[in-house]
Order: structure tokens, then sequence, then C-alpha cells
């Protein structure tokens, strides 16, 4: 009886542990078109996945078991779980919705009905912050400085939420900036673009300020956005000083390092006037880099307002975040 080509790869990858599309065109002496169609046909039905990016890319089996935990989720909840449930796996593997949530639920031999409804209790408490897409982070820096200058400040999303850890938003934007992958960044301005385009036209802002990167990295992050959101406003320069040793804000742990880093190192080159400026930075965990900031923008008469937005931000006050 003749073995189906599928069969063939599968047998393979699991004598092999993993193959590239290379290695199997040479194993079944076939095309390397008529292996990739194979592949993605066992890609489309779960039975393999792919780990690596061209041209390095390797084939495994996956792990079909059928999950032992009962599911009884409403249509209501698992829309809300679909919509904001993301899991990237320790080996990197992206997963979402109810999938990931189940993984996530057996990892931890957590019952999926009575987690899922925790889930939805602490997404509500949450988007309970949120009018209009934005997180109003007001109240942190007036509990946290003596003295604030921005006039108005908002996040897009909170960082983490309590035992379920990142938030979509926040996997997001720690992948996207420690990976350094395009196609994610790509997929964290679409998302937030919106938001952005709305507070711009709600506050009608007439320049933008980005805050500059301290680690130095290929793919910088904030110049990916600025790129990518295609604002039509005048950019603020901004200019992060080069120290002996870069210090990271990440690294403080203390509210006065982290005011001492952000004055010291972060200069404004900029001599225009603009009525209402929007100043942009990944995360908000104390508030120290764009309160400091606007303190230099008003003392320099660039801007009469000045509303701070960052991506994500922590729920309660001074509070470290120390990945992004």
């Amino acid at each position: 009886m003749q073995i189906k080509t599928s069969h063939k790869i599968t047998d393979y990858i699991r004598k092999k542990g993993q193959a590239s599309g290379s290695e199997l065109t040479q194993y079944l002496n076939i095309t390397s078109r008529a292996v990739r169609k194979q592949l993605n046909n066992l890609l489309k039905e779960h039975v393999v996945y792919k780990i690596g990016k061209p041209p390095k890319v390797f084939y495994l089996l996956a792990k079909n078991k059928k999950s032992s935990l009962i599911v009884n989720i409403d249509k209501k909840s698992e829309k809300i779980i679909t919509d904001n449930f993301l899991l990237i796996t320790p080996s990197g593997e992206r997963k979402e919705g109810i999938p990931a949530f189940l993984d996530w639920c057996e990892k931890r031999n957590e019952k999926v009905d009575k987690t899922a409804k925790e889930y939805i209790k602490s997404i509500k408490k949450y988007n309970h912050y949120k009018k209009g897409g934005l997180i109003d982070g007001s109240y942190k820096l007036k509990h946290t400085f003596k003295e604030i200058y921005l006039d108005k400040v908002f996040y897009l999303d909170f960082y983490s939420i309590e035992r379920f850890g990142k938030t979509k938003l926040g996997q997001l934007l720690l992948y996207a900036k420690q990976s350094q992958n395009r196609t994610l960044i790509n997929e964290l301005v679409e998302k937030i673009k919106p938001q952005i385009i709305s507070l711009i036209k709600k506050n009608k802002i007439d320049a933008i300020g980005f805050i500059p990167p301290t680690v130095k990295r290929e793919i910088q992050l904030m110049k990916e956005m600025e790129k990518k959101l295609h604002l039509s406003l005048p950019t603020l320069s901004l200019i992060k000083v080069k120290t002996t040793i870069t210090v990271p804000q990440k690294t403080l742990n203390k509210l006065e390092d982290r005011i001492e880093n952000a004055k010291n190192t972060i200069i404004l080159n900029d001599t225009h006037k603009y009525n209402n400026l929007l100043l942009i930075d990944d995360a908000l965990g104390s508030g120290s880099t764009l309160n400091e900031t606007a303190k230099k923008i008003k003392q320099q008469k660039v801007s009469k307002t000045i509303i701070g937005l960052a991506i994500t931000g922590s729920f309660s006050g001074f509070e470290v975040i120390s990945e992004v």
C-alpha cells in the first residue's frame, strides 16, 4: 500500500524531532513546491507547527492531545476572551482567544468555567477605567509628584492585571520591543492608531513628541511608531544624551533616581512654539520621564498645553514596569 506524502513527512519529523523544508525535499525526492504545499496543509490542520524565520525555518509535530478540561463558557464570555486573551509561550509560540485560555488553565490546573468567570470579572473591572478607549492617569501622577507639568495624561491599557498577568496590549508591547519584531510593531501601531488620532482631534493637537529610547537597538520601537503612524504634524526634537554608562529607567527602583535620570539625560532641542502638544511614551511606570520632559517643554515655553500618552501603564501609584 502506498504511503501518503503527508504521512511520510510526519513520520520523518517524529523520528528526527524537527525538519526543515529543504531537508524534507531531499528526503522525499520531490520538488520544494510540492513539499511546501504538503506542509501548508499540515499547518492548517494543526498537525505540525513551525519555528524560526526564513531561511532557518523548522517544522515540528503539534501536540494534539485533547484537553481534559471541562469547557462551559457562554457566548458573551467567549467573545470577551477571544477579543482580549493573548498568550506568548516560553518557546515563543503565539496563541489567542479560547485555545490560549484553555492552555493557560490546563497548565495551572484551573477549572475553565470558574476561571473564565473570574477573568471576565477582572476585564470588566479594569475596563471600567476606560473612557473613549483611554485611561486617565492623572490620579496616578497626583499621588506621585509634588509638581505636575502634564496638563493631562492617558494610557491605552493597563500593562497587566491581577492574577492573569500582562494584557493583550501589554504582551504586544513587550515582545514587539524586546524582539524588535517589525510584524508585531506594525500590529501594535495599527491597534493603537485610532485612539491616538481621536485624541489628537479632540484636543486640537498641533505637534507631537516621542520620548527617545535609552537602550540602543537595531529596530527602535518609538522610531518605528513615528514612521508608521503617518501623522501630519510637526515632531518635537527630543534627544537622549549619551552617557559613559547607559542607565535605563526600568533598572531604577527609587522614584528620585528615575526623576534624576530623566532630568539629566533628555534634552529638548526645539525652539518652535505650539499650543497643544502630545507627548508619547511606551509605558508609564512612575511617570517620571513624561513629567520631567514636560517640565523642560513648559520651562522653555515651547508649548502651552502638554498631554502625555503611554501605550500601557500600571494600575496603582509608583510602580516599576521593569520589562519594557
